[in-house]
Protein backbone atom coordinates (compact mmCIF):
# COMPACT_ATOMS: atom_id res chain seq x y z
CA UNK A 1 0.00 0.00 0.00
CA UNK A 2 2.05 3.05 -1.35
CA UNK A 3 2.78 5.76 1.12
CA UNK A 4 0.75 4.36 3.91
CA UNK A 5 1.90 3.13 7.21
CA UNK A 6 0.84 0.33 9.92
CA UNK A 7 1.87 0.12 13.77
CA UNK A 8 1.72 -3.44 14.51
CA UNK A 9 1.93 -4.39 18.50
CA UNK A 10 4.29 -7.04 18.86
CA UNK A 11 4.45 -9.46 21.67
CA UNK A 12 6.79 -11.90 20.70
CA UNK A 13 3.59 -14.27 20.80
CA UNK A 14 2.58 -16.41 17.45
CA UNK A 15 -0.29 -14.18 16.37
CA UNK A 16 1.58 -10.93 17.05
CA UNK A 17 4.54 -12.18 15.02
CA UNK A 18 2.30 -13.56 12.07
CA UNK A 19 0.23 -10.35 11.88
CA UNK A 20 3.70 -8.68 11.56
CA UNK A 21 4.56 -10.88 9.03
CA UNK A 22 1.17 -10.07 7.36
CA UNK A 23 1.54 -5.86 7.85
CA UNK A 24 5.23 -6.37 6.24
CA UNK A 25 4.20 -8.30 3.05
CA UNK A 26 1.45 -5.50 2.92
CA UNK A 27 3.22 -2.38 3.45
CA UNK A 28 6.64 -3.40 3.10
CA UNK A 29 9.28 -2.97 6.11
CA UNK A 30 10.02 0.13 5.50
CA UNK A 31 6.44 1.13 6.19
CA UNK A 32 5.81 -1.00 9.36
CA UNK A 33 6.30 0.21 13.02
CA UNK A 34 6.40 -2.67 16.07
CA UNK A 35 6.23 -2.00 19.27
CA UNK A 36 6.05 -4.43 22.59
CA UNK A 37 4.86 -3.31 25.78
CA UNK A 38 6.32 -4.76 29.05
CA UNK A 39 3.48 -5.34 31.49
CA UNK A 40 5.07 -6.90 33.96
CA UNK A 41 4.87 -10.14 33.11
CA UNK A 42 6.84 -12.66 35.38
CA UNK A 43 9.63 -13.36 32.81
CA UNK A 44 11.05 -11.12 30.00
CA UNK A 45 10.85 -14.48 26.79
CA UNK A 46 8.47 -12.61 24.82
CA UNK A 47 10.11 -9.25 25.21
CA UNK A 48 13.77 -11.37 24.09
CA UNK A 49 11.30 -12.98 21.52
CA UNK A 50 9.79 -9.47 19.91
CA UNK A 51 13.27 -7.94 19.89
CA UNK A 52 14.60 -11.09 17.31
CA UNK A 53 11.25 -11.14 15.39
CA UNK A 54 11.62 -7.22 14.51
CA UNK A 55 15.21 -8.10 13.80
CA UNK A 56 14.30 -10.94 11.41
CA UNK A 57 12.07 -8.64 9.33
CA UNK A 58 14.32 -5.48 9.60
CA UNK A 59 11.53 -3.24 11.12
CA UNK A 60 11.73 0.01 13.37
CA UNK A 61 10.74 -1.48 17.41
CA UNK A 62 9.76 0.66 19.91
CA UNK A 63 9.49 -0.61 23.51
CA UNK A 64 6.86 0.96 26.17
CA UNK A 65 6.08 0.43 29.69
CA UNK A 66 2.59 -0.20 31.35
CA UNK A 67 3.96 -1.98 34.34
CA UNK A 68 2.46 0.80 37.07
CA UNK A 69 -0.79 0.27 35.21
CA UNK A 70 -1.34 -3.35 36.83
CA UNK A 71 0.57 -3.02 39.78
CA UNK A 72 -2.69 -3.52 41.59
CA UNK A 73 -3.90 -6.14 39.60
CA UNK A 74 -3.35 -9.94 41.10
CA UNK A 75 -3.34 -11.42 37.38
CA UNK A 76 -1.37 -14.56 37.45
CA UNK A 77 0.85 -13.26 34.89
CA UNK A 78 2.58 -10.81 36.61
CA UNK A 79 5.70 -10.72 38.32
CA UNK A 80 3.99 -9.35 42.06
CA UNK A 81 1.13 -11.81 42.28
CA UNK A 82 1.62 -14.97 44.33
CA UNK A 83 -0.94 -16.93 42.30
CA UNK A 84 0.15 -19.77 40.26
CA UNK A 85 -0.60 -19.77 36.41
CA UNK A 86 -2.77 -22.82 35.96
CA UNK A 87 -1.46 -25.67 34.22
CA UNK A 88 -4.85 -26.66 31.88
CA UNK A 89 -6.98 -25.24 29.04
CA UNK A 90 -8.85 -22.52 28.90
CA UNK A 91 -11.88 -24.71 28.67
CA UNK A 92 -11.39 -26.23 31.92
CA UNK A 93 -10.29 -22.73 33.65
CA UNK A 94 -13.71 -21.58 32.26
CA UNK A 95 -15.53 -24.73 34.03
CA UNK A 96 -14.51 -22.35 37.14
CA UNK A 97 -15.18 -18.91 36.39
CA UNK A 98 -18.73 -18.47 36.31
CA UNK A 99 -18.67 -16.14 33.02
CA UNK A 100 -15.88 -14.53 33.75
CA UNK A 101 -12.49 -13.99 32.57
CA UNK A 102 -9.51 -16.71 33.40
CA UNK A 103 -6.76 -16.33 36.14
CA UNK A 104 -4.00 -15.08 33.19
CA UNK A 105 -6.84 -12.23 31.68
CA UNK A 106 -4.45 -9.02 32.76
CA UNK A 107 -7.45 -6.32 33.27
CA UNK A 108 -8.11 -4.37 30.02
CA UNK A 109 -4.75 -5.17 28.67
CA UNK A 110 -5.25 -4.50 25.10
CA UNK A 111 -7.57 -1.56 25.46
CA UNK A 112 -4.49 0.05 27.19
CA UNK A 113 -2.33 -1.28 24.69
CA UNK A 114 -4.27 -0.02 21.88
CA UNK A 115 -5.16 3.28 23.12
CA UNK A 116 -1.01 3.87 24.01
CA UNK A 117 -0.46 2.57 20.39
CA UNK A 118 -3.15 5.00 19.19
CA UNK A 119 -1.29 8.23 20.28
CA UNK A 120 2.47 6.73 19.43
CA UNK A 121 0.92 5.61 15.56
CA UNK A 122 -0.50 8.97 15.10
CA UNK A 123 2.88 10.52 16.11
CA UNK A 124 4.93 8.13 13.62
CA UNK A 125 2.31 8.68 11.03
CA UNK A 126 0.86 5.78 10.94
CA UNK A 127 -2.89 4.98 9.41
CA UNK A 128 -3.30 1.81 11.16
CA UNK A 129 -2.72 -0.15 13.91
CA UNK A 130 -2.59 -4.07 13.72
CA UNK A 131 -2.40 -6.54 16.94
CA UNK A 132 -3.41 -10.56 16.87
CA UNK A 133 -6.49 -10.86 18.56
CA UNK A 134 -8.21 -14.23 17.61
CA UNK A 135 -11.92 -16.06 18.51
CA UNK A 136 -10.32 -18.80 19.97
CA UNK A 137 -9.09 -16.46 23.06
CA UNK A 138 -12.19 -14.86 23.16
CA UNK A 139 -14.16 -18.25 23.84
CA UNK A 140 -16.27 -18.77 26.46
CA UNK A 141 -15.19 -14.92 27.33
CA UNK A 142 -11.69 -16.07 29.02
CA UNK A 143 -10.22 -12.44 27.09
CA UNK A 144 -12.65 -10.46 25.98
CA UNK A 145 -10.40 -8.11 25.19
CA UNK A 146 -9.90 -9.93 21.69
CA UNK A 147 -13.36 -9.96 21.21
CA UNK A 148 -14.78 -8.68 17.74
CA UNK A 149 -17.54 -6.49 20.10
CA UNK A 150 -14.25 -5.39 21.70
CA UNK A 151 -12.91 -4.83 18.80
CA UNK A 152 -15.56 -2.79 16.73
CA UNK A 153 -15.93 -0.66 19.60
CA UNK A 154 -11.91 0.35 20.03
CA UNK A 155 -11.74 0.92 16.20
CA UNK A 156 -14.74 3.25 16.61
CA UNK A 157 -12.74 4.99 19.51
CA UNK A 158 -9.57 5.16 17.94
CA UNK A 159 -11.12 6.42 14.23
CA UNK A 160 -13.35 8.78 16.05
CA UNK A 161 -10.68 10.27 18.59
CA UNK A 162 -7.88 10.57 15.96
CA UNK A 163 -10.20 12.98 13.64
CA UNK A 164 -10.80 9.55 11.21
CA UNK A 165 -7.01 9.07 11.04
CA UNK A 166 -6.46 5.79 12.44
CA UNK A 167 -8.06 2.45 12.16
CA UNK A 168 -7.56 -0.64 14.18
CA UNK A 169 -6.82 -4.21 12.05
CA UNK A 170 -7.47 -6.78 14.02
CA UNK A 171 -7.08 -9.60 11.07
CA UNK A 172 -7.55 -12.42 13.05
CA UNK A 173 -10.41 -11.84 14.98
CA UNK A 174 -12.88 -14.43 13.26
CA UNK A 175 -9.89 -16.77 12.66
CA UNK A 176 -8.96 -19.54 15.18
CA UNK A 177 -5.59 -20.39 16.41
CA UNK A 178 -5.25 -22.75 13.60
CA UNK A 179 -6.36 -20.44 10.96
CA UNK A 180 -2.93 -18.17 12.32
CA UNK A 181 -0.66 -21.22 11.67
CA UNK A 182 -1.96 -21.74 8.47
CA UNK A 183 -1.45 -18.34 7.49
CA UNK A 184 1.87 -18.06 9.30
CA UNK A 185 3.11 -21.01 7.34
CA UNK A 186 1.83 -19.72 3.77
CA UNK A 187 3.96 -16.60 4.80
CA UNK A 188 6.91 -18.36 6.12
CA UNK A 189 7.07 -16.70 9.23
CA UNK A 190 9.63 -17.49 11.88
CA UNK A 191 7.63 -19.18 14.29
CA UNK A 192 11.24 -20.83 15.91
CA UNK A 193 11.92 -17.65 16.84
CA UNK A 194 8.20 -16.93 18.89
CA UNK A 195 7.73 -17.70 22.49
CA UNK A 196 4.06 -18.46 23.81
CA UNK A 197 4.14 -20.41 26.99
CA UNK A 198 3.26 -18.35 29.97
CA UNK A 199 6.44 -19.51 32.29
CA UNK A 200 9.83 -18.49 31.53
CA UNK A 201 11.95 -21.48 31.19
CA UNK A 202 14.32 -22.77 28.31
CA UNK A 203 11.30 -24.97 26.52
CA UNK A 204 7.59 -24.19 26.19
CA UNK A 205 6.24 -25.80 30.05
CA UNK A 206 3.41 -27.37 27.36
CA UNK A 207 0.82 -27.51 29.77
CA UNK A 208 -0.39 -23.71 30.28
CA UNK A 209 -3.38 -22.90 28.47
CA UNK A 210 -1.72 -20.70 25.97
CA UNK A 211 0.71 -24.04 25.56
CA UNK A 212 -2.08 -26.23 24.66
CA UNK A 213 -3.91 -23.90 22.31
CA UNK A 214 -0.44 -23.21 20.38
CA UNK A 215 0.47 -27.17 19.89
CA UNK A 216 -3.16 -27.61 18.87
CA UNK A 217 -2.76 -25.42 16.53
CA UNK A 218 0.39 -26.51 14.64
CA UNK A 219 -1.05 -30.07 14.51
CA UNK A 220 -3.61 -29.01 13.27
CA UNK A 221 -1.93 -28.10 10.44
CA UNK A 222 -0.30 -31.02 10.03
CA UNK A 223 3.01 -29.78 11.56
CA UNK A 224 5.50 -29.69 14.43
CA UNK A 225 5.91 -26.60 16.48
CA UNK A 226 9.92 -25.80 16.02
CA UNK A 227 9.99 -25.07 19.52
CA UNK A 228 9.32 -28.50 20.46
CA UNK A 229 11.69 -30.02 17.61
CA UNK A 230 14.92 -28.44 18.68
Amino acid sequence: MMGEKALVLVSGGLDSTTCLGLAVKKYGKENVVALSVYYGQKHDKEITSAKEVTEYYDVEWLQLDLSKMFEYSDCSLLSHSEKEIPKESYAKQLEKTNGTPVSTYVPFRNGLFLSSAAAIALSKGCSYIYYGAHSDDAAGNAYPDCSDAFNKAMHDAVYIGSGNQLQIEAPFVNMTKADVVKLGLELNVPYELTWSCYEGGDKPCGVCGTCIDRQAAFEKNGVMDPLLNR
